[in-house]
């Protein structure tokens, strides 16, 4: 009798990242059109992994992505979280967990391209027609519209053999106003 060896699991990481979604005084969207993995070719908010071996917090990640990328200047004080999000198995490669930030502060122009892709600036109806990631055009611009203004915290299933799965796990309403 020959024994087979069990197969090995390849656990999946956690990456944690940012986006940023940042606006023109005309109430347009800054996008970019990827050059990188995940999601080359494809349109999104800025944003960018956190800087783990630092101890870089998610609100410092958003301000030094929101500079690197775009040359705006933003404090914690300009950006609103509003969900956190954790998608298991993203491409069928990674975990990822995103912390998604509103920011208050407005950007005057577009930035010059840079080497992660290209800018351009859209109206949330015009998004709805972009190459977009499918975790965004089945529900990371519904929960923008719903949520940017209050806090959620979701999970998506995003196991490439089924349907995209979303939870939310919790939700708060804004009180402040």
């Amino acid at each position: 009798m020959v024994l087979m060896p069990t197969p090995i699991s390849v656990a999946m990481q956690y990456k944690i990242s940012v986006l940023v979604f940042l606006k023109n005084v005309s109430g347009e969207f800054l996008m970019l059109q990827r050059k990188k993995a995940p999601n080359s070719g494809l349109w999104s908010p800025i944003g960018g992994k956190l800087e783990m071996a630092s101890g870089e917090s998610p609100h410092q990640c958003a301000t030094r992505e929101t500079l690197e990328e775009t040359g705006l200047l933003v404090d914690v004080s300009d950006l609103h979280l509003f969900c956190v999000a954790a998608e298991k198995a993203y491409e069928g490669r990674n975990h990822w967990l995103m912390f998604l930030f509103d920011c208050k502060k407005t950007i005057q122009t577009l930035p010059e391209n840079i080497n992660e892709g290209v800018f351009g600036f859209f109206s949330r109806s015009q998004i709805g027609t972009l190459p977009i990631p499918a975790t965004d055009q089945e529900g990371l611009w519904d929960i923008y519209d719903n949520y940017h203004k209050d806090f959620v915290a979701l999970r998506v299933d995003c196991s490439p053999s089924e349907a995209l799965n979303w939870t939310i796990e919790q939700s708060i309403s804004d009180v402040r106003n």
